[in-house]
């Protein structure tokens, strides 16, 4: 077993996910690779210091900008604010350092673009924080899709909802300014990820875009609201398949609903993330008066659950999610072999971003290129 050191950049919500699962995954999955959680940033020194002693991380950096160079930091971790993470990332490359980011990949296709760039020329392990098309369930999905288990796939409806932001009384944030922090630049890349995940490379689309919720109170009144609220696509899929996306973060009711159901000639599948730990399958096979929908609990049977458990049906939960993204890394590093999704796969999510954005205000199909 090889320690190496881990540089946190960004010590909030997800900050604190990504320590905790290089904290245990040396225990989950017995990894060659053992993280040393060497180092965090964040805004300020004060708030870096208060997370190391919180998470158990060696030090604290004044800045990402002494984290990336600090030679003990070996491979960076970015979990901080979209606009933040080109220039991290790049950074990290020209020093030789591998990089995994949050989703989604920069705040603009540019910066997807430029960030793909980096890391093909240096040629370093690189990868993107999907992590709910991670669960077992849904890992279990894809095999059944690619095995063919439900035929030829001719449907997909996939959404990401979410009720933060459903009452209209609650106040102006960041969250409610900017293209990056919108539904289409927060939920919805989550939800893109997994249709691409599923049935491949979307080839056209057509979307609607819109506020919800057109002001917010603020402390000097009413403020603007400059993102969009919930946002649909309709689209083809390169291998004929139709489908539709909806995102919402006024889906009143909806905690955690990245869904999906996929039809195909032989049977279809349906899954909830708020129920993670079960998958539906149907199957169009024996009398018609016993087919159904069956429910499957996951268990040891199914993709990355029994280092977790040997209890069928006892479940896995959100933070094993980020486990598994920290277990993929390190086999990356350690193997010097891409680990889906790599950067090239959140460039192929930004396309999609893309073209809805231009295709809500223009009201016409968007063909998206083959190539990222």
């Amino acid at each position: 077993m090889t320690e190496i050191g881990i540089g946190l950049v960004g010590g909030g919500y997800m900050g604190k996910a990504h320590a905790v699962a290089f904290s245990a995954v040396g225990a989950i999955f017995n990894t060659a690779l053992r993280p040393r959680l060497e180092m965090v940033a964040a805004g300020s020194l004060a708030s870096a210091q208060a997370y190391a002693a919180s998470y158990g991380v060696a030090r604290a950096a004044r800045d990402w900008q002494e984290l990336v160079a600090d030679p003990k930091v070996q491979a960076v971790v970015i979990a901080s604010p979209q606009s933040t993470h080109r220039a991290i990332a790049e950074a990290a490359f020209a020093l030789g350092k591998p990089v995994f980011c949050e989703k989604p990949l920069g705040a603009s296709l540019e910066d997807a673009r430029a960030m793909v760039a980096a890391a093909e020329a240096s040629g370093l392990p690189n990868m993107v924080g999907f992590n709910y098309v991670r669960t077992p369930a849904t890992q279990f999905a894809r095999q059944l899709i690619a095995d063919g288990a439900i035929g030829d796939v001719t449907w997909f409806r996939g959404e990401h909802t979410e009720d933060f932001l459903a009452d209209p009384s609650l106040p102006a944030t960041w969250r409610t300014q900017g293209v990056a922090n919108g539904t289409m630049g927060d939920l919805s890349p989550h939800m893109i990820n997994c249709a691409l995940a599923l049935l491949g490379p979307i080839t056209q689309l057509s979307a609607m875009v819109e506020t919800v919720h057109a002001t917010r109170p603020g402390p000097q009144g009413p403020e603007a609201v400059t993102n969009d609220d919930h946002a649909q696509i309709m689209c083809r899929f390169a291998r004929g398949a139709m489908g539709h996306l909806y995102f919402s973060r006024t889906a009143t009711g909806r905690k955690m609903g990245y869904a999906y159901e996929v039809h195909g000639s032989k049977g279809a599948i349906r899954f909830d993330q708020e129920d993670q730990n079960a998958i539906w399958l149907y199957r169009a096979e024996g009398p018609e008066a016993t087919r159904g929908f069956t429910k499957i609990l996951t268990g040891p049977a199914h993709p990355d659950y029994l280092p977790f458990c040997q209890g069928p049906g006892h479940g896995t939960g959100y933070q094993d999610q980020i486990i598994i993204e920290a277990r993929d890394f390190l086999q990356a590093i350690h193997t010097g072999q891409p680990v889906w999704p790599t950067f090239a796969d959140g460039l192929a999510v930004w396309q999609v971003v893309d073209a809805a954005l231009q295709s809500a205000p223009q009201g016409r199909w968007i063909d998206i290129p083959s190539q990222v």
